[in-house]
């Protein structure tokens, strides 16, 4: 799928859409089994610029912060479920436990998450060094992979 990129070539893309004056924004996750709370929030992001880019993890850094039996949904099918999104414009893997590196290479305008991490989350100094904006979105209470799987569990 074009939308799913490398963050070499997503870089790239970014400086041409600085010089035509959009205003873009970051995202990511694992978007582990794709739900209505993740479409929601990839959609309350689109609404802060021109142009959302998501970051998805590997399937080995889901492991490392879900632990065993995590992804349940391989890298690639997740990055082709979440390109297909109309309000996503492109998507790329990352392995590294935390977005700061690929904030500092894309220095977006504006990179969204979650309230429950606010607005002293990991994220915040690499957005602070490249004057981008933090935007938190809401939670919506019992929407996550997680919940839906231990739901699965105790049925």
């Amino acid at each position: 799928m074009e939308k799913i990129k490398t963050l070499d070539e997503l870089k790239q893309i970014r400086d041409i859409l600085r010089h035509e004056g959009k205003r873009v924004v970051t995202t990511n996750g694992s978007f582990d089994i794709l739900h209505s709370g993740h479409v929601k929030s990839l959609e309350e992001s689109k609404e802060q610029g021109d142009v959302l880019i998501v970051g998805i993890n590997t399937d080995a850094s889901v492991k490392r912060y879900k632990g065993e039996g995590r992804p349940i949904i391989p890298e690639a099918d997740r990055a082709y479920l979440v390109a297909a999104l109309s309000c996503v414009d492109y998507v790329f893997l990352f392995d590294e436990d935390d977005p700061t590196e690929f904030l500092s290479k894309l220095k977006p305008d504006v990179h969204t998450n979650s309230e429950e991490y606010g607005s002293d989350c990991v994220e915040a100094e690499a957005l602070r060094e490249n004057n981008g904006e933090l935007y938190l979105i809401k939670k919506i209470p019992g929407l996550s992979t997680s919940a839906i799987i231990d739901k699965i569990k105790n049925a």
